[in-house]
């Protein structure tokens, strides 16, 4: 890439590094509020995995209505048509709200199912408790989830940042004031939460009608055309998703039969690669927006152009965060309970690291499809890969062995990719044409 960066250049980064903050805040201070909890007791720390490990479930279904809403309004923009992007807002606030009610209901009823479903035993009490108080802010968690999709689709990733740094600082506050100074414990950290949640939903929903972004919907039938649009495409995400995580947990699942030493270096590794995921990540967020907006073009060359800046700058990050890797490697030993588990999360780092540019890219080519709104490849793409995957995985030599088993994963990147590179002209010329 040419050292003076052009203006396509400046308009990437001015999206994807103010999302790349939004996106690290998060799991930044979800640690500090793991720590607070710990503090408490053991079975309310067993607690709080067992119901965030449901609840991360639950949203993550959930993530289409950013996904989904951010290159709609950017296409509805940059063609002229503002009120088109004020009703893809507003019918998937409409949205963020029934799924909200519908979710919150079912687990209410049921978290006492889906906790016994998680294997809990002794802190399976503390809990159901736990749960049934932070699903009380689910609606606030989608319409939130909406929020950063409208913002994203008018450019703006700043304005996301500043409403998560403010929840999670509220999140901060309340909960050592809820949970040692009141003496609620772990009720207390989810009371912390969900206050901060509603203050999220509340302050997007403000500058939404402030800054006139979202039309009020006239009803659910006049909605129910987008509203089936955004149903379609979310499930269309959903599947894609889901496949992804069935790859990442086959290859858990495996490290775990390989014995305690395995999984214990995996869970390692695979953190230090989802740490490096988060900027390629901030750059399929930049896609989104800037694909999405020039689909409204009548030029397929000038959605070619940015690609190509896009995935330059994906290429680039790939092989920095590699070589980060494969130096910084080492370091890990520090992080493992004994050598031997030291040992086996370098080894298999040192095959992360090879895989750092490939899966960089990867995410990039993920943010660009979302722009073209070519979701149906999407999932296309990582069916195939997680079968071939898999397989390589259960059936194989590669199941073997650690590194065997992030080459087989580096395999079902290269066929995601691959799928891309093989309909991306038809995706774009398709874009054009809607």
């Amino acid at each position: 890439m040419r050292s003076r960066l052009q203006p396509t250049d400046k308009q990437i980064l001015a999206l994807a590094v103010p999302a790349l903050g939004t996106l690290a805040i998060d799991p930044l201070l979800s640690l500090a509020d793991t720590a607070f909890v710990a503090r408490v007791g053991t079975i309310e720390l067993a607690a709080l995995g067992v119901s965030a490990t449901i609840l991360n479930f639950a949203f993550f279904a959930f993530n289409f209505l950013s996904m989904v809403v951010t290159p709609l309004v950017a296409k509805a923009l940059a063609s002229g048509r503002r009120d088109e992007a004020q009703r893809w807002v507003g019918d998937a606030l409409l949205l963020a709200v029934g799924l909200g009610v519908v979710v919150t209901l079912i687990l209410e009823i049921f978290a006492p199912v889906f906790v016994d479903l998680m294997g809990a035993t002794s802190e399976a009490d503390a809990a159901v408790s736990y749960l049934r108080i932070r699903v009380l802010a689910t609606t606030a968690v989608l319409i939130v989830t909406v929020g950063h999709g409208a913002f994203r689709g008018h450019k703006d990733t700043k304005t996301p940042l500043k409403v998560a740094l403010g929840v999670n600082l509220i999140n901060l506050v309340l909960d050592p004031l809820l949970i040692f100074g009141l003496g609620w414990g772990l009720e207390g950290a989810a009371i912390a939460t969900v206050v901060a949640q509603l203050v999220g939903a509340v302050w997007f929903l403000r500058l939404l009608v402030s800054k006139d972004m979202a039309a009020r919907p006239t009803g659910f039938l006049s909605a129910l055309p987008s509203l089936l649009a955004l149903g379609r495409n979310g499930l269309l995400l959903s599947v894609r998703t889901g496949l992804l995580l069935v790859a990442f947990t086959v290859a858990a699942s495996t490290a775990t039969r390989l014995g305690p030493v395995e999984i214990a270096a995996h869970q390692i590794v695979t953190q230090v690669f989802l740490l490096t995921a988060l900027m390629a990540d901030s750059l399929a967020i930049a896609a989104q927006a800037l694909v999405g907006e020039a689909t409204a073009s009548d030029s397929a060359e000038t959605i070619h152009q940015l690609n190509r800046r896009l995935i330059g700058w994906g290429v680039l990050i790939g092989i920095a965060f590699g070589l980060l890797v494969l130096g910084g490697r080492y370091g890990l030993a520090f992080l493992a309970s004994e050598p031997a588990v030291g040992d086996a999360a370098i080894e298999a780092a040192g095959v992360v690291a090879a895989l750092e540019p490939i899966a960089a890219v990867l995410f990039v080519a993920d943010g660009i499809f979302l722009g073209l709104l070519a979701l149906g490849t999407m999932a296309v793409s990582t069916g195939l890969a997680a079968l071939v995957g898999v397989w390589l995985m259960v059936a194989t030599p590669f199941g073997d062995s650690l590194p065997g088993i992030w080459w087989a994963l580096g395999i079902f990147f290269v066929v995601r990719g691959l799928v891309f590179l093989v309909r991306y002209r038809a995706s774009v010329e398709t874009a054009v044409r809607s």
